[in-house]
């Protein structure tokens, strides 16, 4: 693993080298060792990715909250605005015009939520855990690196 997420505690826990050289153990020694190390590194890859894809799903439910308190604004707008009309056509000033007042900064509002809750949507990306793809891609590298070593 490339990196460490503090949030979360996971964290780069490789253990200190050994004193004997690989010419030094067994086979099944070797073998038991990068067991170990392959399961610790699947653990910390898919935390990470968990974390990564918390945060994804976080920002997209604040996005979709506030694309549907829009819409309810904007629905309630609309009902506002049919008030206005039809004071507009029983009262001839007063009373429509305070309902088409509120009837407009209630279509603002909606409109600055839709606005804001757009933004936040795009912000997501896709929904795959990119940093973890990308930290899964530089452990590979390593091992085939450091395989040819050998």
């Amino acid at each position: 693993m490339t990196g460490t997420i503090d949030a979360t505690g996971v964290r780069d826990e490789r253990q200190p080298a050994d004193d004997h050289r690989a010419g030094d153990r067994s086979v099944g020694e070797l073998v038991h060792q990068a067991t170990e190390q392959i399961s610790q590194l699947v653990r910390q890859e898919a935390a990470l990715a968990k974390v990564e894809l918390a945060a994804k799903g976080k920002r997209a439910g604040r996005g979709g909250g506030l694309l549907g308190a829009a819409g309810a604004l904007g629905y309630i707008g609309l009902f506002a605005l049919a008030g206005a009309a039809g004071a507009a056509l029983a009262l001839v000033l007063p009373v429509w015009a305070a309902a088409l007042v509120v009837a407009g900064a209630l279509f603002l509002i909606a409109g600055l939520l839709a606005l804001v809750g757009r933004a936040q949507l795009r912000q997501v990306g896709p929904p795959t855990p990119q940093r973890a793809i990308g930290s899964v891609r530089a452990d590979v590298e390593v091992i085939k690196e450091r395989a040819h070593h050998r």
